[in-house]
């Protein structure tokens, strides 16, 4: 889900409505009065040695624009989110004075579960965020129902505000067969990253210090427990949350970020997740269940009621996401709660971190507005609407200016990760989007493994069969 905000050079705001909101400008032809035929011809005027003065010209100017309709859905269902939006919005109107925007918003799963229909449809949305990976945006794209952004992110400049790597995670080929190459079909305005958040009170009270390895990392878990303290806020109602826990635990055991890619891009380089980081990763997962280091019932605990467990004191640490930020630092212990990326097994190690981008803002392919919807996302992806995700403490994808940061907050905290994570290549993946159907197998399989139904190695071997039967597919 899930990876902002930033202060960074203004940018000009295109001021011209665009092709396909059918605004038609009012032609006027004039012509020259005729006489009566019934009136007899005048006789000529007598020459007079000044010309006669003319009428004054009727003063004419181009109507205003045709007003405009823009269907947006997307994801922002938090209170400071949509506060964000509003604003952003208002920058839009300010250009686009007739355009009126219908924006719907959606919790993650209906969007998910709603776009691929509402973009078969003539009169579905013309712009909805979509969540990157085969099973949403390549199957959209192999449907032939997004539009191919290349070119706005060439006049808009977006290029530049979104690196090599990360584009490659909106891309795919034309016919939706390759992913991580190809066109662009998705912007993404906010960077999202994958860590832990901690209260730094229950740190100081359990005389512990930011981890550096993952061995210290465990240790101040174990100390909390002793302590009576929760260790992990946790809820994994949801299936999804258990994976960026584990994703981060397996990301400690790889060595090489190109058996992530292959595994992800299904470029069939030979990366397996029947593979011993998989299985020892799910075997930590375990442990951790066994010695109490989630929330007690997290089963049947909700991802929302899990944040507003740790929002309101329950626990030493949190692991999720950076879009959690704006609404902790709001809460009653936000001066307390920092944030630390999960570190490596060996202090110093560049260690991958779930993360990459928000869902992503795409265009319908059958919209009848689609320069006008290419409008809209140069607003969400300018420095303008940076600014306003900046102040609500939401990281953006481009760098931040680092005299705005203030020392010791968690926005700070957050920015620094992120600005690590790109300087070092270190952006993990979502593993969710390995096949179009991963999100489902691998959400299942997780939610067996820790109510031990299932041991490591079948958790591997579930995940490893939906692979094989997605790369046997393309063949």
């Amino acid at each position: 889900m899930s990876d902002l905000n930033h202060p960074i050079s203004r940018r000009e705001m295109l001021k011209l409505m665009g092709a396909g909101v059918g605004m038609g400008l009012l032609s006027l032809t004039g012509c020259a009065p005729k006489g009566t035929p019934s009136t007899p011809a005048a006789a000529p005027a007598t020459p007079t040695s000044a010309p006669p003065t003319p009428a004054p010209a009727t003063p004419t100017s181009a109507p205003p624009p045709a007003p405009a309709k823009l269907v947006v859905w997307d994801v922002w269902t938090r209170d400071e989110e949509t506060a964000v939006i509003e604003a952003v919005h208002e920058i839009f109107k300010a250009t686009h004075p007739n355009v009126t925007i219908d924006r719907i918003a959606k919790s993650f799963d209906d969007l998910k579960a709603t776009s691929k229909l509402a973009l078969s449809s003539p009169d579905g949305p013309d712009i909805v965020q979509i969540n990157q990976g085969w099973s949403d945006m390549g199957a959209m794209v192999e449907g032939g129902l997004l539009v191919d952004l290349t070119p706005y992110a060439q006049q808009y400049g977006w290029n530049n505000k979104i690196s090599a790597s990360l584009r490659a995670r909106n891309s795919f080929s034309a016919d939706g067969k390759e992913f991580g190459t190809g066109n662009l079909y998705g912007v993404p305005p906010t960077a999202e990253l994958v860590g832990a958040y901690y209260r730094k009170d229950l740190f100081e009270k359990l005389g512990v210090s930011l981890p550096k390895t993952f061995g210290e990392l465990e240790s101040i878990l174990q100390k909390a427990k002793e302590a009576g303290y929760t260790p992990i806020t946790f809820g994994n109602l949801d299936g999804w949350p258990a994976l960026h826990t584990y994703s981060e635990i397996m990301f400690t055991k790889v060595t090489d970020r190109g058996y992530i890619d292959d595994l992800i891009y299904a470029w069939g380089k030979g990366a397996s997740w029947n593979d011993p980081i998989v299985i020892t990763a799910a075997g930590k997962m375990v442990e951790w269940v066994e010695k109490g280091f989630f929330t007690k019932g997290f089963e049947g605990i909700g991802y929302d009621d899990s944040t507003s467990l740790f929002n309101t004191g329950e626990g030493v640490t949190m692991i999720t996401g950076s879009w959690m930020s704006s609404t902790f630092t709001a809460g009653e212990y936000g001066e307390k709660i920092g944030f630390f990326l999960v570190p490596p097994e060996k202090a110093g190690a560049v260690k991958l971190s779930v993360g990459g981008t928000s869902l992503a803002y795409a265009i319908r392919a059958s919209s009848p507005n689609r320069d006008l919807a290419a409008e809209y996302l140069a607003v969400i992806m300018s420095d303008e609407a940076a600014n306003e995700w900046a102040k609500a403490g939401t990281v953006p994808v481009a760098s931040v200016d680092k005299s705005i940061l203030q020392e010791g907050t968690l926005f700070a905290d957050l920015v620094k990760s992120w600005d690590w994570m790109n300087q070092h290549d270190a952006v993990g993946h979502y593993i969710d989007w390995a096949t179009p159907t991963f999100y489902d197998t691998s959400t299942a399989a997780i939610q067996e493994l820790l109510s031990g139904r299932i041991t490591p190695e079948e958790f591997a071997q579930k995940l490893e069969a939906d692979r094989q039967a997605f790369l046997a597919g393309r063949k």
